[in-house]
């Protein structure tokens, strides 16, 4: 490969090779369950590419996390080694995804 050229990966298969996904079955279910965000767009094809420097947002256990792809790994490694390749950008959940609706106390409506 050309290495003017921009590397890319389907998408699939780096949820795998990043261990967020066991199977690319299950990266698949994820996908089209519309849960995961490239560059804050909804992903709608399992076989959209990815490629260095793009944020994902997807849900991982009861969670959301907020990741930059650093570089796209050859083949699923160790989970130590899969998270060199990306870094979580929001690690204590400070970003309000769905931010709470109900107002504080002091400001409760009249009765």
């Amino acid at each position: 490969m050309d290495e003017g050229a921009a590397q890319t990966m389907r998408l699939d298969r780096l949820l795998v090779y990043l261990r967020f996904a066991r199977t690319r079955a299950a990266a698949r279910a994820l996908i089209e369950s519309r849960a995961l965000r490239r560059n804050r767009n909804h992903v709608r094809r399992v076989a959209e590419n990815v490629a260095i420097g793009d944020v994902l947002t997807l849900p991982v256990g009861g969670e959301v996390r907020v990741v930059e792809v650093l570089s796209l790994p050859e083949r699923r490694t160790s989970p130590a080694l899969a998270r060199c390749h990306y870094r979580v950008l929001d690690p204590r959940g400070e970003i309000a995804i769905a931010p709470d609706q109900t107002p504080p106390n002091d400001m409760k409506a009249p009765q």
